[in-house]
């Protein structure tokens, strides 16, 4: 599927002549800027999608967590299992030391961010999202950050960065860097499982450089706010 539709996350001149009501059946059909008005509506559809073959075994279609209002978004992988069980992204030990990353720097999980993944349901065994899961998935993702309008976008490790914004590069080569997109800038992050199998915080060290990356992201926050 084509996702030209979707790239001017704020042209909803299209809209009108979509079926609505056959998106979650066919990822032929598109899903243009404008289709949804809430998260809610994004959640409604996105729990009895088949675009992909991933809604076959799904429990729950995993859609967001955190401040809907909030000027930071963190884009995630894909569910895991306690995803899958509980609807709600990064609630396992990734999702535990994403939560403590966040508090170490003065973000509030709550109030400061919202949290969603490039993908709404959880693969087989916790594999990596197909290509074509990704490209399936990809317009609600792109609904959400219409609708959220954040202004900082975290991309959680390689998955995120090129289901986004198609950037090809490894995380360990651009992470901490200001990558501007649509209007946003987004920044590229280690995902907490590879800090969890990198425990080390020597200088230089994964959970080291992530510290530097959390405090660029809350100096850019700051300032954000203040302007606001």
């Amino acid at each position: 599927m084509s996702s030209d539709l979707q790239l001017n996350l704020f042209d909803s001149s299209q809209t009108a002549s979509i079926q609505t009501d056959s998106i979650p059946a066919n990822a032929k059909v598109p899903i243009p800027a404008g289709t949804y008005q809430s998260i809610e509506q994004i959640a409604e559809h996105c729990n009895r999608c088949h675009r992909c073959e991933l809604g076959n075994s799904r429990t729950h279609a995993v859609i967001g967590r955190g401040n809907s209002e909030a000027l930071i978004l963190i884009v995630g992988e894909a569910p895991g299992q306690n995803e899958d069980e509980t609807g709600l992204p990064f609630v396992g030990r990734s999702g535990k030391l994403l939560d403590k990353i966040l508090e170490s720097v003065g973000l509030n999980v709550e109030t400061d961010v919202f949290i969603a993944n490039v993908i709404k349901c959880r693969p087989p065994n916790n594999r990596p999202p197909t290509a074509k899961e990704i490209e399936a998935c990809k317009p609600y993702l792109l609904e959400q950050i219409r609708i959220l309008d954040p202004q900082i976008i975290l991309l959680t490790g390689a998955t995120a960065l090129k289901g986004l914004i198609n950037d090809k590069r490894a995380i360990s080569k651009i992470r901490g860097q200001w990558i501007e997109w649509e209007n946003r800038l987004c920044m590229p992050i280690f995902h907490p499982s590879y800090l969890l199998r990198n425990p080390s915080r020597e200088p230089e060290s994964p959970k080291w450089l992530m510290w530097q990356d959390m405090q660029a992201v809350k100096a850019k926050w700051d300032e954000l706010k203040g302007s606001v």
